[in-house]
């Protein structure tokens, strides 16, 4: 397999990922008849940043790597906070 197409299955991956959140987004709020956002948003909104930022790396592109960047600190962050918040309680 040739380095390219592995950046390209890396790349995918984390588009893949990435998608992932929407979609548990969406099947939780289906089955809860309201909108939430579950924990598992946050972790798939992290492993598709990552995976996206190391693609967008590889690819030297720095509109891409800064989107990327911005994003996993927000995921982060809310992540932080929503694990703060439980201990909290």
């Amino acid at each position: 397999m040739s380095s390219e197409t592995m950046w390209l299955i890396v790349g995918f991956t984390g588009q893949i990922f990435f998608s992932m959140r929407f979609l548990i987004q969406w099947w939780q709020s289906e089955r809860q008849k309201k909108s939430v956002i579950p924990i598992e948003f946050w972790y798939f909104s992290i492993l598709g940043a990552t995976t996206l930022l190391f693609y967008a790396v590889y690819r030297a592109d720095p509109v891409f790597i800064l989107g990327q960047s911005t994003g996993l600190f927000i995921y982060l962050r809310n992540l932080h906070l929503i694990k703060k918040s439980s201990q909290e309680s």
